[in-house]
């Protein structure tokens, strides 16, 4: 089969589309018949090794970890699965951005309901349970606020549409450009971050602070100052690293991988399909275009997600 490949660690512009085995299922897993695959930042650090020490890959590297298509062949006792199949799938830290790819039966592996087009189905895995998790770790309820940093990226899109729909107040950063974008899919406010300081736009929206914030952008000691938004006694989530000690009683919260649950997948596919998910996809590649989708995917500021079609 063809796949992008990362043969070692490498700039990015180093891999190629090139011949690699196709991969066969093992027990509890479906091979799936890939139409699309997301790209996530941390495909760019797996292929670089940027962040080794913490995500080392073995080489070759297929890359991608969002993809969806069709089931082609089920591995030993799949029963909720047959060939023929429409799915959509987080397959772990590689595998996508191929012609064929392996998922696990679980939490991260769903049927993909009627209606919902595979470059969007491609668009949810990784992203959209990243918000899931990230939410649910701060246990977000109705009534609470939530500055979302990084409100326009594929995790942050999800992150106010999710919580907006738990019936929180949310903050979002975006530009003068994006401002109404983002208010459509339900934030209450926003903050232009080129054009004034978050946090101090934050405590004018809301004087004595919110009490989650949600910061997709920064890590290491800058979310010490992102967690200066938060109320005393507040909580900051991010999916990268930060201080243990925020001040102000500010705890934080830091998942380096999510941990779905049963039917979390479906529910983002579910609402999707029915128009109540909004699924942002900024630019699409066709499979011979993938190593230029990457390039630009790491080099332009695209709203939502970037796709790879695959024939």
């Amino acid at each position: 089969m063809k796949a992008l490949v990362a043969a070692e660690y490498a700039t990015l512009d180093q891999i190629s589309v090139a011949d690699h085995p196709t991969p066969s299922p093992g027990p509890g897993q479906v091979l799936v018949k890939v139409e699309a695959a997301a790209l996530n930042p941390l495909d760019l650090a797996l292929i670089t090794g940027a962040m080794k020490d913490i995500f080392p890959v073995q080489h070759p590297l297929v890359v991608g970890m969002d993809a969806t298509g069709t089931v082609a062949q089920v591995g030993e006792g799949v029963t909720e699965y047959a060939p023929g199949d429409p799915v959509l799938a987080f397959t772990g830290q590689a595998g996508a951005v191929a012609e064929y790819t392996v998922a696990t039966v679980g939490p991260l592996l769903a049927k993909r309901p009627a209606g919902l087009p595979a470059v969007q189905a491609a668009a949810i895995p990784e992203s959209g349970l990243t918000a899931v998790c990230l939410l649910r770790a701060v246990g977000l309820a109705a009534g609470e606020s939530l500055l979302v940093v990084g409100a326009t990226g594929g995790i942050g899109l999800y992150a106010v549409q999710v919580a907006a729909s738990l019936g929180v107040q949310v903050i979002a950063t975006a530009t003068e450009q994006d401002a109404e974008y983002v208010r459509g899919l339900g934030a209450a406010g926003t903050v232009d971050y080129k054009a004034v300081d978050v946090v101090a736009e934050t405590l004018r929206l809301v004087p004595d602070g919110v009490d989650v914030v949600l910061d997709l952008i920064n890590r290491g000691e800058a979310l010490a100052g992102s967690a200066r938004a938060a109320r005393p006694g507040g909580r900051l989530v991010s999916p990268l690293f930060g201080p243990e000690e925020l001040g102000r009683d500010v705890s934080g919260v830091y998942i380096g991988s999510f941990t779905a649950e049963p039917g979390d997948l479906e529910k983002l596919a579910a609402r999707a399909a029915e128009g109540t998910l909004r699924v942002e996809v900024g630019a699409s590649y066709p499979f011979v275009d993938a190593v230029r989708a990457v390039a630009d995917f790491a080099g332009k500021h695209t709203r939502g997600k970037v796709v790879v079609t695959v024939p």
